[in-house]
């Protein structure tokens, strides 16, 4: 019996010590914020950098979504900011740029390859540059070398000059065509809003239509986004909206909400952080592409050295951008600012998970800020991204 007694009492033993350890170990490792919780926490350290006011959106796999917000849509009101808010969309509207382009490539109407020539002879043209040399595939990779001259402001005094003006594309192209290109066609990568500009010409002379009357047919209404739409020449947003600010230094904070978009052919399209949400998973699930079109979109080249600042790691494909993740892979991307309004976002490879967040503030005065900024939202990106499963209580929407 009692040979039998010890074998039960080391057994016992045994298992006493397992389940110390395990409390041990469960007590030492701080529990993780639910995916919530974390949404939460880094759009506080986004306001925190002193943003006026920032919305973010995450969807988890199973469709479950979570919502932040932080900061103020009005700092003269102090009106809460709306996790419904329109915001202008800026450049992730080259996206939907790319995603057309891509469709006609489908369709066998245009081909990649096609050159600039090709569809629109004679529009580049003049101080080294030639549109017989620069190909589709090059306008939507940046590497087309053409250089980028849009007007601007960089005080309050020309926002206030220059807030109301319309350039035409023709002009816009036409300031381009006055410098040399930036490098040969192909032999380079610098950011161009001017060649996303040709390639709404290019789209418009294939369908014979204007690009976004395409983007809104073929993308927007399929899709059901009802809260995202082009507002051309008009310099106002859609309610509700959180006031726009541009920091032009130390106190001078104001309100740029009021103004016509330099390039408003391509940049006037304004949206929510559902809707985006809810394209960019559309987009990479195969909703929109067969799938030959998807790896063309997908397939990257590395972006200039100045641009790896603010995405490190960082390549770019056919309208859409890849950064690494911490927890491995990578996922894609397009963020977008102008008129106050910063945008990031991110989306994994198969479409499953997706976080946006707009910010109505523009931290633009010093590269410190502007990099501080980047850096919070690519951080919730990044956690949104990487986290578990949605939390059971989240409220499906």
């Amino acid at each position: 019996m009692i040979p039998t007694l010890r074998k039960h009492l080391t057994v016992a033993l045994g298992v006493a010590m397992l389940l110390a350890a395990e409390v041990s170990a469960a007590v030492a490792e701080p529990s993780r914020p639910s995916p919530a919780d974390q949404l939460r926490q880094d759009t506080e350290a986004i306001h925190a950098l002193g943003v006026s006011g920032v919305q973010a959106r995450m969807i988890a796999p199973d469709g479950r979504q979570s919502v932040a917000i932080a900061g103020s849509a009005d700092l003269d009101t102090g009106r809460p900011v709306s996790p419904d808010g329109y915001f202008r969309m800026a450049s992730t509207s080259k996206t939907l740029i790319a995603t057309v382009v891509l469709q006609l490539e489908a369709e066998g109407r245009l081909s990649l390859d096609d050159t600039v020539d090709h569809w629109l002879p004679g529009v580049v043209r003049g101080n080294g540059n030639d549109g017989s040399r620069i190909t589709v595939r090059q306008l939507l990779q940046h590497t087309s070398g053409i250089h980028d001259d849009l007007p601007g402001y960089t005080t309050p005094e020309e926002y206030y000059q220059q807030r109301y003006d319309v350039y035409s594309p023709e002009l816009l192209i036409a300031r381009a065509m006055a410098h040399a290109p930036d490098f040969p066609p192909g032999e380079g990568w610098e950011y161009s809003n001017t060649g996303y500009l040709v390639l709404s010409g290019i789209i418009h002379k294939v369908t014979g239509l204007p690009a976004h009357r395409e983007i809104t047919e073929r993308i927007l209404r399929p899709l059901g986004l009802d809260h995202t739409r082009w507002t051309g020449a008009a310099h106002t947003l859609p309610r509700p909206h959180a006031t726009a600010y541009q920091l032009f230094g130390p106190g001078f904070l104001v309100d740029v909400s009021d103004q016509v978009p330099v390039d408003h052919e391509n940049l006037a399209f304004v949206t929510t952080t559902r809707d985006e949400n809810r394209f960019l998973r559309a987009l990479l699930s195969g909703r929109l592409l067969p799938p030959r079109q998807m790896a063309e979109m997908k397939r990257t080249v590395p972006v200039s050295a100045e641009v790896q600042q603010l995405w490190p790691g960082g390549r770019y494909g056919l309208g859409l951008a890849e950064r690494p993740l911490s927890c491995g892979g990578t996922y894609w991307s397009h963020e977008g600012g102008d008129g106050g309004y910063i945008t990031l976002n991110g989306v994994t490879d198969d479409g499953t998970r997706s976080a946006v967040v707009s910010m109505s503030e523009a931290r633009g005065d010093t590269f410190e800020h502007i990099l501080a900024q980047e850096d919070a939202a690519s951080t919730l990106v990044d956690h949104a991204l990487c986290g578990p499963a949605a939390h059971p209580n989240h409220r499906k929407k």
